[in-house]
């Protein structure tokens, strides 16, 4: 599998306020393993790109962080700017 519970356990940890592994609640945790699936997907669109299933995957994940983003941008500012900046997101 392309994501194992160690790694999914440090994207978690180094991209939320509390730090707790177990924290996937948080919209950061989220934010931070759906733009992990998102890269992961990308490069296997680049190899195979005539995949439509997995592109429509992809853009079904990237509707979803864009909700969570919007959701963080409404209710914390600092914490929307800070998320994007460590996970090099534009918007």
């Amino acid at each position: 599998m392309y994501l194992t519970k160690e790694k999914k356990e440090e994207i978690i940890s180094e991209n939320t306020i509390s730090k707790d592994p177990k924290d996937t609640g948080s919209p950061e945790a989220q934010i931070a393993l759906f733009t992990y699936r998102i890269n992961h997907i990308n490069e296997h669109l680049q190899k195979h790109r005539k995949d439509h299933s997995t592109k429509l995957g992809l853009l079904k994940l990237v509707g979803k962080r864009r909700r969570l983003l919007n959701y963080l941008m409404k209710t914390d500012i600092e914490r929307y700017r800070a998320i994007i900046k460590k996970l090099n997101i534009r918007k």
